[in-house]
């Protein structure tokens, strides 16, 4: 069986043979398996899996770069594909900003990789579902239980090469009670970290507790935002904070230097610590490596691929997505520093509320807020101050004199992300943080709860 490493290696030669000894080209092949267990009306509906190896070569000839990939790995294949990106090259405009390719380096690692999380069974993805239904105590359950493994090998025509590969689980799921719903969501290296019933009893205690809930007027609250809605604040940095495509356009808040944050905020990328995600090269072949993007409040840095970093006079952060030239070096693995030391067992459920002992210890000292479980459908109002409209979604409680005292209709929100968390805007974070899955599997967040000060609610949910 050909390694994706060889599969590169094969390209390059070809590239080489085909466009000469003067061309630059780098290839990136990867091996992705996604097997999906799919659940509704508490019932598995679909397991399904797929398997695709795709070959991605980037070709810089006479000046003028192409890109091209396939997914026909034959010898036949591999000389199309080199043929079809050479021919493109040449009708390409000339790219006086090329970057070069990236030098040899080592590679720290091969990956988070469980070989039983990457050989799962559709039986072991059924028992967790069969967990989550059974501990939603006769709700209605929907959702999925996922597990994916890539294999990933790179190589160029400047010498550097690289293989690594990595495995993920996931499950996110809702109960549903009376028309509304509860969710518990949790992404993870391993399969055995998935508990299907703990995940489900979280759902369902959530879903009972968004009983009779009441209608409030727009304004600015006090918010505990759980996990799950930091995630989303994550998602946005990721892609448009501290992207270097958006930075060096000037359509980014990010201001290196600058405390743009409450000292209670540390943002990092790393795909290399023990909990982490993702292979440990980008798909230009740059190392991968622990990148402080805030710390202690202040913006240290942006994301950067070989050619935005090049644009700004610094090197690439091993941030390059395949097929991501257009989008610019993007941060996939952002991991937001819990208030404690690293944990590896999650904060226990507290009886009744529909949270956590580390949330109801964020809560406690609220006088009157909002706790908020989800933020979703947000989209993005004015890039350069990231600010984001939006609905909350899977329960809203109104927190007063510390506890919470009733559940809450969705609300519209619009609110700059980076000014919710601004200097002396964090009240309080979580001690342990939680690792959330994309829908894709391509990223990953991971966060504690947080306690802000204010959140600018502008309308219920139907407007």
């Amino acid at each position: 069986m050909t390694s994706e490493l060889q599969l590169a290696g094969r390209v390059v030669e070809l590239a080489r043979q085909l466009a000469g000894a003067g061309a630059e080209a780098d290839v990136f092949a990867e091996h992705n398996a996604l097997a999906l267990t799919r659940f509704a009306n508490s019932f598995i509906h679909q397991n399904v899996a797929e398997a695709t190896t795709t070959v991605r070569l980037r070709l810089h000839v006479d000046g003028r770069t192409a890109t091209g990939s396939t997914t026909i790995v034959t010898d036949e294949g591999l000389r199309g594909l080199v043929e079809r990106t050479l021919s493109a090259a040449r009708l390409c405009p000339p790219d006086p900003a090329w970057p070069g390719l990236a030098p040899p380096a080592p590679v720290t690692g091969t990956g988070n990789w469980d070989e039983a999380t990457a050989q799962a069974s559709p039986d072991e993805r059924a028992a967790r579902v069969r967990a989550f239904v059974d501990a939603a105590g006769g709700l209605e359950a929907a959702g999925y239980c996922r597990t994916l493994h890539t294999a990933g090998g790179f190589a160029n025509t400047a010498g550097q090469s690289a293989s690594g590969r990595t495995a993920e689980a996931a499950m996110d799921g809702i109960a549903r009670a009376g028309g509304l719903d509860g969710t518990a969501r949790l992404a993870t290296g391993r399969l055995a970290d998935l508990d299907g019933a703990v995940l489900g009893a979280r759902a369902a205690t959530k879903a009972r507790a968004g009983a009779a809930p009441v209608e409030l007027p727009p304004g600015r609250y006090e918010v505990v935002l759980e996990p799950t809605a930091v995630a989303d604040m994550l998602q946005n940095f990721a892609m448009f904070g501290f992207n270097g495509k958006a930075y060096n356009e000037r359509r980014s808040f990010a201001e290196p230097g600058a405390q743009q944050f409450d000292p209670a905020i540390t943002l990092v990328d790393d795909p290399l610590g023990a909990t982490d995600l993702g292979l440990p090269f980008d798909a230009e072949g740059t190392p991968k490596r622990r990148v402080a993007l805030v710390e202690g409040g202040v913006t240290a840095a942006v994301a950067h691929d070989r050619r935005t970093a090049a644009e700004a006079g610094t090197e690439s952060t091993g941030h390059a997505v395949p097929g991501g030239t257009s989008g610019g070096g993007t941060p996939l693995n952002l991991r937001l520093a819990p208030s404690g030391p690293p944990s590896g067992s999650p904060p226990a459920e507290v009886p009744g509320p529909p949270v956590d002992a580390e949330t109801a210890a964020l809560i406690a000292d609220v006088e009157r807020g909002l706790l908020v479980t989800d933020l979703w459908y947000t989209r993005v109002l004015d890039p350069k101050s990231l600010v984001i409209t939006g609905l909350t979604r899977n329960g809203v409680w109104l927190v007063e004199g510390g506890e919470i005292t009733s559940a809450v209709q969705n609300l519209r929100f619009t609110q700059s992300y980076p000014q919710a968390l601004a200097p002396g805007a964090v009240l309080g974070v979580g001690r342990h943080a939680t690792t959330l899955p994309d829908s894709w599997g391509s990223a990953w967040w991971t966060a504690p709860a947080l306690r802000l000060a204010g959140w600018n609610f502008t309308g219920g949910a139907s407007g």
